[in-house]
This record gives C-alpha cells, sequence and structure tokens, in this order.
C-alpha cells in the first residue's frame, strides 16, 4: 500500500496527459478555419489543452520519480482548478436558473423572450461585437434554411429549436394584415424576408440563442459537479502521493516514529529533570534498604520510615529483616 498512490497518480495523469494532445491539435486546427464560429472556440481549448498538459505531466513527473516539488506544483494547481470550477459550477446553476420558452397556442414550438433570462447573459448577448460573432456563426450554419421548404401545415405540427423559433420568422403575434399599425411587438417590425437578415437582428433572436446556450450550460454545470468529484479523489491520492514523496527523499523507512519537531515542548526540560531526580531518589532508597536489610538495629527508626516510603517494596525484604526492623 506504499506505493499504491504514487501508481494511481502515474497512471490517470499519464492517460489525462495523452488527452491533452487532441485539444491542443483540435484547438490549433480552428485556428487555420476560416469559419467565424470555430475560431471563437480556439483560445479556450488551446488554454484548457495547455493547462492539462502542465497539470499532468508534472503530476506524473512528481507521482513515478518520487518529485516532491512538481507533485507540490502538481496539487497547488488542482487546489486552484478545484477552487476554480466550484465557482463557475455555482456561476453556471445561478445564471441558467432562469429562461425557458413560453408556449404558443396551437404549436408544437415554443417562443423566448429576452427579459425572461438573467441580467448577466442579457447584457453579454447585447454586446455588439459578440453578437456580430454569433450572428455570423448562425448564418454560417444555415439553420434558417432548412425552414425555407416548410409548408404552412409544417409550423402548425413540427416543433424547432430555440435558434429557429426566434431567428428565422417572426414571432406568431405579428399582424401584417389589415391592423398593421396596431400596437404589436418591436420583433414584428424588424422581420424582413431576405434571406440574409430575417429576424437575425430581433430580441427573440437573441433570446433563443441565449436559451440555446442555458440547456447547454446546464449540462456541462451538472457535468462539472461529477468532474469535481473526481477531482476531490484525485487530490486526495495525491496528497498521500506527496507524504510518500517526501518521505523518500529524508530515506525514512515507511512506519518509524521520527522527531517531526525542530524545538522541542516548552516542558521537556522540566520532563527531563523530574526523571534525573526520580532516578537519584531510587538510587538512594535502594542503598538504605540494603543497610536495613543487613539488621542493624540502630537503623530501626530510619528503617521504618523506610517502609513507608517504598511502601510495595515492602514484600521483597526477607522476613528475618522485618523481625529486626520492628
Amino acid at each position: 500500500m506504499y506505493r499504491f498512490s504514487n501508481t494511481v497518480i502515474g497512471f490517470l495523469n499519464l492517460f489525462t496527459l495523452l488527452g491533452s494532445i487532441p485539444i491542443i491539435g483540435g484547438g490549433l486546427w480552428m485556428a487555420r478555419s476560416s469559419t467565424t464560429c470555430e475560431s471563437f472556440l480556439q483560445t479556450p481549448l488551446l488554454v484548457i489543452g495547455f493547462v492539462i498538459l502542465i497539470v499532468s505531466l508534472a503530476g506524473f513527473i512528481g507521482a513515478c520519480f518520487n518529485v516532491a516539488w512538481a507533485l507540490w506544483v502538481y496539487l497547488l494547481v488542482m487546489l486552484v482548478l478545484i477552487g476554480t470550477l466550484l465557482s463557475f459550477t455555482i456561476f453556471g446553476f445561478v445564471v441558467t436558473s432562469r429562461g425557458g420558452g413560453v408556449p404558443v397556442p396551437g404549436r408544437v414550438y415554443k417562443e423566448y423572450r429576452l427579459q425572461d433570462y438573467s441580467p448577466w447573459l442579457r447584457d453579454r448577448i447585447k454586446d455588439p461585437g459578440y453578437w456580430r460573432t454569433i450572428r455570423s456563426c448562425i448564418l454560417g450554419s444555415k439553420t434558417c434554411s432548412k425552414l425555407a421548404l416548410w409548408t404552412p401545415l409544417d409550423y402548425l405540427e413540427r416543433d424547432m429549436t430555440p435558434i429557429q423559433s426566434g431567428c428565422c420568422k417572426p414571432p406568431t403575434s405579428c399582424n401584417y394584415g389589415v391592423a398593421a399599425m396596431m400596437a404589436q411587438d418591436a420583433d414584428c417590425f424588424r422581420w424582413n424576408n431576405v434571406a440574409n437578415f430575417l429576424c437575425y437582428e430581433c430580441d427573440s433572436c437573441k433570446a433563443g440563442v441565449l436559451e440555446h446556450v442555458r440547456r447547454d450550460w446546464h449540462k456541462l454545470s451538472v457535468l462539472n459537479v461529477v468532474v469535481l468529484v473526481f477531482l476531490i479523489s484525485f487530490y486526495s491520492i495525491g496528497c498521500c502521493a506527496f507524504r510518500n514523496s517526501r518521505r523518500s527523499e529524508t530515506d525514512h523507512p515507511y512506519g518509524e516514529n521520527r522527531i517531526t519537531k525542530i524545538k522541542p515542548r516548552w516542558d521537556f526540560y522540566w520532563y527531563v529533570v523530574e526523571m534525573v531526580v526520580r532516578q537519584e531518589r531510587s538510587a538512594l532508597l535502594d542503598e538504605a534498604l540494603s543497610l536495613c536489610v543487613t539488621g542493624s538495629v540502630n537503623m530501626a527508626p530510619y528503617c521504618v520510615l523506610l517502609v513507608c516510603e517504598v511502601g510495595g517494596l515492602k514484600a521483597n525484604i526477607p522476613e528475618n529483616s522485618w523481625l529486626v526492623i520492628k
């Protein structure tokens, strides 16, 4: 069991080390791609890939070669990673707690309203630079072109994704007939039949994107809880491996006691003095007892005191000696 924790940490970090290589390769491949959506994800992938690579390498070297400082770096980074992931998970659950679609009477799909989502998500999606990137992604994915062949009956019987519901059609409540001048949703006036415009500037389109993000983020938060359980387990095993590495550096055999403090406790010196006094007192009592055992009458008064002093030693004195003492 002495090297079991080192072996487990070594194998686990070897697997994660090999797993980081495809992540870094995917990020580098996305950097060469001309698609905006793919290049948008390259930075997080590269950061995650290199962090996993460095942490796994430090843990593998420290566990397999008993390098204490490498395991110390590994445990420190793991502690920061656990804290960051825990904060991110809590934040994800808080952000994704609001939202969801509104049922449309007579329709299978739902429609989404921007005001139903958390303020942080709304402020993020309203940023012009961020929205331009998302809009380019939607256009590049050709999500709305799939609805071009739909019949009116399909709109009644078929379901839509949140992005299709918000970006590829006007809100169902819009009326473009005789009563078009009546007060309607602002998105009704943002709608355009041109394929490159449609309802991409509508609040319903932004709400559809947020709903898609909310669902994915909620799933990711649930996954993060599972990952946190594994990380905490790895951290506990890593602490055992770090202790083993420190023990191997000092050439101290496993299971043997050793002094762990440079300076003794405050009462150590009093304890030493007391032990010395007891030893001297015991030697004096032994010498006096030997005189009593010889049967000297002049020592009788002192022997009585000696008997009271030593107490339990009475059984070790010959019987004829006590007659002298009495």
